[in-house]
């Protein structure tokens, strides 16, 4: 079953999840928002109608993400405790996953039992992606706003509370607090939907970005003063490495939103932020405001994502990294003003 770029038709969907009696539902390695609250929000309908389910993920959940995560619902795969359960599965639902391999150790343990994968997601895929069932739609702003189409369909009781608090978290993470250009009327309706059910979007917009470390705001300060402007100040890049990370005694969680904050700066089209990963291993990730298509460029990195936000890795230096990737960032966004003007 292949619905990519398509109206989905969710009652096939429904009929081969109901089909199913144990699920395993997981997402994308240092899960956000979208993954996590999507996969908790389908937990909850298929614990609701008497499903043997769970929710693996490769990576530990982020200390923002507790309140949802309710009796420790979100689980970090350990062999010992979950390779019996897993090998027993009739389904693995994954949310949010532009390519499996993100999923890291939890694919490898659901590929050794060759059980059949149905991804749910909102990122471009390409036409060789290995799913028995692959439903995308690049159109929806969040893979929360595809689980709640689902849910229109699955379910003929109203949605509990904490079904809501998983698709709020979807949607108003992906969508930056309803401000991204992906933003439509259908994000509202859920937001409207989800007070309408008891969720506390005041409490969760706290828990997620009003509550920075003081290890982050150390790194932040440090990654504003290496911030640069090329192009007249259209496109701004900046980076972090692993020796500040140290430094701070930082981590991962920590860096979220740098690629936003560039973005928010006045005049800025285009933002570049760079990760040092390892001592050959950097990440990028790009953000625009809607003028320039930066996928184009994550693509030529040998990466992908959205339009207006994506991200590569290269196997480079940082140093090394700094120079091709700026170059070559610049180059195209120069090409993409040229023509749009």
């Amino acid at each position: 079953m292949n619905f990519t770029n398509i109206d989905s038709d969710w009652e096939k969907i429904d009929q081969i999840i109901t089909s199913c009696s144990k699920i395993l539902l997981t997402t994308h390695e240092n899960p956000d928002g979208d993954g996590l609250g999507s996969e908790v929000a389908m937990y909850h309908h298929l614990i609701e109608i008497g499903k043997d389910v769970k929710i693996i993920n490769c990576s530990i959940t982020p200390a923002m993400f507790d309140y949802i995560n309710i009796n420790d619902c979100i689980e970090t795969y350990d062999e010992i405790n979950h390779l019996d359960w897993i090998k027993e599965c009739e389904l693995v639902l994954v949310f949010d996953v532009g390519d499996f391999s993100r999923t890291r150790i939890v694919k490898d343990a659901v590929e050794k039992f060759k059980i059949p994968v149905m991804n749910i997601d909102h990122h471009p895929h390409p036409e060789k992606h290995g799913f028995a069932y692959n439903i995308v739609d690049i159109k929806s702003a969040a893979t929360g706003c595809m689980v709640r189409s689902y849910l229109k369909v699955a379910r003929s009781a109203p949605l509990n509370k904490k079904i809501c608090d998983g698709i709020y978290t979807a949607v108003m993470t992906d969508t930056g607090c309803f401000k991204y250009s992906n933003t439509d009327t259908f994000c509202h309706s859920i937001a409207i939907e989800c007070l309408e059910n008891g969720v506390d979007t005041n409490y969760i917009y706290q828990k997620i970005y009003e509550n920075s470390s003081k290890e982050r705001v150390s790194v932040l300060a440090e990654m504003i003063s290496n911030i640069s402007y090329e192009l007249n100040g259209k496109f701004a890049w900046s980076f972090v490495t692993n020796e500040t990370m140290k430094k701070h005694d930082a981590n991962k969680e920590d860096l979220d939103g740098f690629p936003d904050f560039i973005r928010s700066i006045e005049g800025v089209e285009a933002a570049l932020m760079i990760f040092e990963i390892d001592d050959d291993l950097c990440r990028m990730n790009f953000r625009s405001k809607g003028k320039i298509i930066v996928n184009e460029i994550a693509r030529s990195f040998g990466g992908g994502g959205h339009a207006f936000a994506s991200g590569a890795v290269v196997h480079k230096s940082i140093e090394k990294a700094k120079s091709i990737i700026v170059k070559k960032s610049k180059e195209m966004i120069q090409n993409q003003l040229e023509t749009s003007s």
